[in-house]
This record gives structure tokens, C-alpha cells and sequence, in this order.
């Protein structure tokens, strides 16, 4: 696994109303990291999000509805892994800073996203560097 990346598996609730599950806790966050965006963003089936890393911000992954892949390479070493997201293995994942992530949908219907940044967006300091993911 890539240093600093963790792989949370969610406890899901279910009962004849559906189902629910924490995506994140603040007291589940390490190294001091603190959040401050939330967004939900749906990825059409065949396409990739993403392709980018951060040098300040930490984000957290949820694919709660579809399947999906997540592609993550650590631009520092050069590590890379592969986790497979969705309401099939609920998980959620920690990509800190300088660990390029793209998504990809894994299914023929759209994929749900939550991601819970560390840092709100601002256009004109973005911390978005594009970063080519080949085959993507």
C-alpha cells in the first residue's frame, strides 16, 4: 500500500428502510488533518474523474451507489495500487498529499462519489496538478 493511503471498510446498517453507513468521523482522521469541503460527484459509466494529485490537501473516497476504480500512485516513489470502490465493498479512502488519484466507473450504470476534501477549493490557489494516468 502506498505510505500515507488507508483503506477504511464501512460498517453498514440495513433494515427493511434501507441502509447507512459513516463515511467519515473527524476522530477517524490522522496526522492532524481537519475537513472543510464536502461533494458528492457522479461518474458516467466508460469515463475517468480525476487525474490529478494535490501537494496540501488530503481527501477522503466513498463510492456509496455503482462500482468503480480507484487508481492511486504515489508521484514520490512511483507506488501504485488499485481499489475497487462501490456499494459492493463499501469503503473509505484516505489519499494524502502528492498521491495521484483517478476513478474510473467499473459498471454499466453511473457511480456515486462522496469526497471530503481538507481544504476548501479556491480557484485562484487550486493545489490540482494533472498528473497522466496511460490507458486512462
Amino acid at each position: 500500500m502506498i505510505d500515507g493511503v488507508r483503506v477504511d471498510p464501512l460498517e453498514v446498517k440495513r433494515d427493511d428502510r434501507g441502509w447507512l453507513t459513516e463515511v467519515l468521523r473527524s476522530s477517524n482522521l490522522s496526522g492532524g488533518a481537519r475537513m472543510s469541503q464536502l461533494y458528492v460527484t457522479v461518474g458516467n459509466p466508460g469515463k475517468t474523474k480525476g487525474k490529478h494529485y494535490h501537494t496540501r490537501k488530503t481527501e477522503w473516497f466513498s463510492v456509496v451507489s455503482g462500482a468503480a476504480k480507484l487508481f492511486l500512485r504515489d508521484t514520490r516513489t512511483g507506488a501504485e495500487t488499485v481499489v475497487p470502490m462501490g456499494d459492493r465493498n463499501l469503503v473509505t479512502v484516505t489519499i494524502p498529499p502528492h498521491v495521484a488519484h483517478a476513478i474510473t466507473s467499473d459498471g454499466t450504470a453511473p457511480f456515486y462519489l462522496i469526497v471530503v476534501v481538507s481544504e476548501e477549493f479556491d480557484p485562484s490557489d487550486p493545489d490540482t496538478l494533472p498528473f497522466d494516468f496511460p490507458g486512462l
